[in-house]
């Protein structure tokens, strides 16, 4: 099996490979070493990471939620993984030299123009949408994606179905394209 696609990329099926590794060891980290029921996913991580940052500027907020009252907020092997997607990524994409920075994707500038500030309030609103939507699906579609259909979760299949059949309805809507 070649490592990298012709277009000098990562092949998926290695890529798919490595995530497949990746969930088993976080299922065997989790329930064999920790004794918890933890498994790959993220939006956890991004509001605990809110609590974190909370806490610094009013601690007294933080200690009176219910949510951090039963959850501590610490540096744990999950945010961790948070920080390795972010930094995985950018090591992946510097090495097949696909790296460039980009404030505003052409497929966003052929729809709605040129404007940065557009973009970010577009980039901040969906972000909110997101995390909504995950906190409401009790998690992410990495995590229901990864870890509940490795367990074979119906709750799992159906939650990612609805991510991916209303992330192209939206799609569709917002540029106006037929992507199927």
């Amino acid at each position: 099996m070649k490592l990298k696609t012709k277009d000098n990329g990562w092949n998926p099926y290695f890529a798919g490979a490595l995530v497949g590794l990746l969930a088993i060891a976080s299922v065997y980290a989790s329930v064999v070493l920790l004794d918890k029921s933890n498994f790959i996913g993220a939006s956890t991580t991004f509001v605990r990471a809110a609590g974190f940052a909370e806490q610094v500027v009013v601690p007294e907020r933080v200690a009176a939620n219910e949510y951090f009252a039963k959850t501590r907020i610490s540096v744990d092997w999950q945010f961790m993984l948070v920080l390795g997607i972010f930094f995985g990524a950018l090591i992946s994409s510097l090495t097949d030299k696909s790296f460039k920075l980009e404030g505003i994707p052409p497929i966003w500038r052929e729809r709605f123009g040129s404007s940065l500030g557009l973009r970010a309030i577009g980039a901040f609103a969906g972000g909110i949408v997101a995390m909504v939507g995950a906190r409401l699906a009790d998690g992410c579609p990495s995590g229901h994606g990864l870890s509940g259909m490795m367990q074979l979760s119906i709750s799992a299949f159906v939650a990612l179905f609805m991510f991916f059949a209303v992330g192209i309805v939206v799609a569709r809507l917002i540029y106006k394209r037929r992507l199927l």
